[in-house]
């Protein structure tokens, strides 16, 4: 999906961001906030964020100081997940 959104010139320099940089960092800030606030789950806003993976969201997260809402079901289910990709690229 794409959006237009308008802001003051301003807005670039007062976040010093470039402005080739402004879709990255708007999408990673995004991700961020609607983890934040629980609107999406971990691996969506991978997918928002551009990030390669979840491990590379949650270092983001950390970063901006956002507490992971990872359980240890979670933890259990990407294992077994991981586990499953291991035995298909070893067979």
């Amino acid at each position: 999906m794409d959006t237009t959104i308008t802001l003051p010139d301003s807005v670039l320099s007062a976040i010093r961001v470039r402005e080739g940089d402004l879709d990255r960092f708007i999408r990673r800030l995004l991700a961020v906030e609607l983890y934040r606030e629980g609107k999406i789950s971990l691996g969506k806003a991978a997918e928002v964020a551009g990030a390669r993976n979840k491990w590379e969201m949650i270092m983001l997260l950390d970063e901006k100081g956002v507490p992971l809402d990872y359980s240890a079901e979670d933890a259990d289910q990407d294992l077994k997940t991981l586990r499953k990709h291991l035995r298909h690229c070893t067979e």
